[in-house]
């Protein structure tokens, strides 16, 4: 079994995010870390290894920086690490995005493709359902359980305060939930390796059957309005009411909200 995960270095919003006079984010002066969700995709990944012996492949669009993220990941337990990078590449949106990462993917042999189901940086939850319309594949989202069956994969899919459980025939990709399981930790011995592994470098003319037109900032219609590091909420609704008013009050509030 071939496995292919689609990870993303994104901001560590913790020390602050930072634009570019254009809207778009300025990775390059920003502390990253690797997405939650695509955290927990490959660490999905890797139990199937574990299990079955997959050959697990992750790939990433980004700076050359983004190179640290494919390491981490190899020292989790990745078997392979794929960069795509080039400066055509820069300020994509979701469109541009899962094009460029299609257009990669399609030098790859794999069974079972996994990404998360957003990135913190985006909240979009775009990009994976439309690299499986590229490539034609079917698309199972929200996954909460994943289990293989011969050639198909069962998923337990969240839906609300249950769950669908789907099955779809290999091949086909899979979006993971951050609360599909618990990312195992990097080891010693698995960061001096990754650090001996060489990392696969492609570029612009390495993608396969993508437009020009569609990729970069020149190729995403989505074009950024506004851009902001923080959201101020307003002050909101303010009451004063003794105690059984107050009862009513919140429990009017909770009828009309439909949470009752």
């Amino acid at each position: 079994m071939k496995v292919v995960v689609c990870i993303k270095q994104v901001p560590d919003t913790k020390g602050g995010v930072k634009f570019k006079p254009d809207g778009t984010l300025d990775r390059a002066a920003m502390l990253t870390i690797m997405n939650p969700d695509d955290k927990a995709g490959l660490e999905a990944a890797l139990r199937l290894k574990d299990q079955y012996g997959a050959e697990v492949t992750v790939v990433t669009m980004g700076l050359p920086k983004a190179e640290e993220v494919l390491r981490e990941a190899m020292a989790m337990g990745a078997d392979n690490g794929v960069l795509v990078t080039d400066r055509v590449l820069g300020g994509a949106d979701t469109w541009a995005t899962s094009q460029t990462i299609a257009g990669a993917i399609r030098n790859l042999e794999y069974d079972l493709i996994i990404t998360g189901r957003q990135a913190i940086d985006g909240d979009t939850a775009q990009v994976g359902p439309q690299i499986s319309e590229h490539l034609g594949i079917p698309v199972i989202s929200y996954a909460q359980d994943i289990k293989i069956d011969g050639d198909s994969v069962i998923v337990q899919r969240q839906f609300d305060d249950r769950y669908h459980i789907l099955k779809a025939k290999m091949p086909c990709l899979i979006t993971a939930l951050s609360e599909l399981n618990q990312p195992r930790y990097m080891t010693p011995g698995g960061i001096f390796d990754a650090y001996q592994k060489e990392i696969t470098v492609w570029g612009r003319n390495d993608l396969k059957d993508v437009l020009d037109s569609n990729l970069g900032l020149k190729g995403s219609p989505t074009q950024i309005a506004k851009a902001s590091d923080k959201v101020r909420k307003g002050a909101g609704e303010k009451v004063v009411l003794d105690p059984a008013e107050s009862v009513d009050y919140i429990v009017g509030k909770l009828t009309e909200k439909h949470v009752l």
